[in-house]
């Protein structure tokens, strides 16, 4: 199970990659937020690091308006490995070399279809994908 999470910024992206997690019938568990309502990302980073660093879920995907801030809340949970991708090969090589298991993704910068394949790449095609 996929574990995704986002702050105001990344709100519109996440509610399309469940939009794709859910075409491709792949369960996931949504952490919030909730709303375009301004939160503070590290809540979200929070609660997805501990699910994926405690196993309640396998992977996860954070989005926030540059993604760094996001990641780095994640990254200080023991276990976590989150990687900022932009691109589908960033996103494959953070899995291969680096066996990230959350991808941060920015609603800024990146369009929504490259988000959207960046996140297909790193966590549905890569799932089983053990380095």
């Amino acid at each position: 199970m996929l574990a995704i999470g986002c702050d105001h910024a990344g709100y519109e992206l996440k509610q399309e990659i469940i939009k794709h997690l859910e075409e491709k019938g792949i369960e996931y568990k949504d952490f919030g937020c909730y709303s375009e309502e301004a939160v503070d990302y590290p809540v979200y980073g929070k609660l997805v690091g501990h699910a994926v660093a405690d196993g309640e879920c396998e992977k996860g995907i954070l989005i926030c308006g540059t993604g760094i801030g996001i990641s780095m809340a994640a990254n200080k949970f023991k276990g976590i490995r989150a990687g900022l991708c932009s691109t589908q090969y960033q996103a494959e090589m953070t899995r291969r070399h680096n066996n990230a298991n959350i991808l941060s993704v920015s609603s800024n910068r990146a369009t929504m279809k490259n988000s959207l394949s960046t996140s297909n790449i790193a966590f549905t095609d890569f799932v089983m994908f053990e380095s």
